[in-house]
């Protein structure tokens, strides 16, 4: 019998893109520090590569909008809970929205700018447009001085679910207005 933080895993399911018997699942509940436990799922087919990831709570959360400020090289580290519901922005910048292939995760600020990042080297690399391309690079220029902690950058995160979360005291928390809720 596995304790309650070793994953529970599936091999062998059916992959609902390619259909084959390749798929693994996976799924762990954990206790995260100062958000609460957490379910952490993922879906991996070996043959085409598909991958799907999520995050959910426990207990049931209202719609929120968390904004963060890093301001300092420490401000990297601190931790991330991504739903895949959520919308991340980052002002100025870079809008990431959901969609169906968007996924759920746990990392810390310096792994969701190092996402945006390699989105954002990738337009620059495949497009044409020199606008578009002298954008992408000034856009660079402002990721990697905050990420050498040079350069203040905002990081917002809004979350329909409320499954996500900026674990930090300097982490302003408001309700997302016009998410669906009773009142919104």
């Amino acid at each position: 019998m596995t304790s309650p933080d070793e994953p529970s895993i599936l091999q062998e399911q059916p992959c609902p893109v390619c259909g084959k018997n390749t798929l693994t699942l996976t799924e762990a509940e954990r206790d995260i520090p100062f958000f609460g436990r957490a379910y952490l799922f993922s879906m991996d087919c070996s043959d085409c590569n598909y991958h799907k990831a999520d995050v959910e709570l426990s207990e049931q959360k209202e719609p929120c909008k968390i904004q963060f400020e890093v301001s300092q090289e420490q401000d990297l580290q601190v931790r991330v809970v991504k739903s895949s519901e959520a919308t991340v922005k980052i002002p100025h910048i870079m809008t990431i929205t959901p969609g169906p292939s968007s996924n759920g995760y746990v990392t810390n600020i310096e792994g969701i700018l190092n996402r945006v990042r390699r989105m954002i080297e990738t337009a620059r690399d495949t497009e044409e447009d020199d606008a578009i391309r002298k954008k992408a690079k000034s856009h660079l220029k402002h990721i990697n001085r905050a990420l050498m902690g040079q350069e203040p950058l905002k990081i917002t995160l809004e979350d329909p679910t409320g499954n996500s979360a900026i674990i930090s005291d300097k982490a302003k928390v408001s309700a997302l207005k016009g998410a669906g809720s009773p009142s919104g």
